[in-house]
């Protein structure tokens, strides 16, 4: 017969990989992390609310303002999709930037500061996430802008 206690061992990653992983692990903490967006009012997309949503109109046709006439009906579509990406982005950095700016103000007036460290590190890495999708965002429609016909 042969040995087969190998294969009973429960298999286990090395300290360095385990260490180095983000995020929830639980499926408590899991949900707690899905309803952080929610509570500091990002869980919307900018499209979905019919204030920002004008805002991303407005900012895209900004966007295109330049001539386009030359352009074929397929090219421009493109190029309008890649513009509405930079708007939405844009428009959900200053977002971010607003409802951070209120939560400082409401802590300056109420003098609730305790908090407020730990909810401006939240701020922060939404608006991080957002920097980058507008940064790509951009790098995309340039791209595409500067693609010959």
């Amino acid at each position: 017969m042969s040995d087969l206690s190998h294969a009973t061992k429960p298999v286990t990653k090395p300290a360095s990989t385990t260490a180095r992983r983000r995020g929830p692990h639980t499926a408590r903490g899991k949900a707690h992390s899905a309803r952080n967006a929610f509570r500091h009012g990002l869980s919307l997309p900018v499209a979905a609310d019919p204030a920002t949503a004008a805002a991303v109109e407005a900012l895209t046709r900004q966007i295109l303002a330049a001539p386009m006439a030359a352009v074929p009906a397929d090219a421009h579509a493109h190029r309008v999709a890649l513009a509405q990406a930079v708007a939405e982005a844009q428009v959900d950095l200053a977002r971010i930037r607003r409802l951070r700016h209120e939560l400082i103000a409401t802590a300056i007036r109420g003098g609730d500061t305790a908090e407020l460290s730990l909810r401006l590190t939240k701020m922060n890495r939404y608006e991080r996430l957002a920097l980058s999708r507008r940064k790509f965002a951009i790098r995309t429609f340039d791209a595409a802008r500067l693609e010959p016909l």
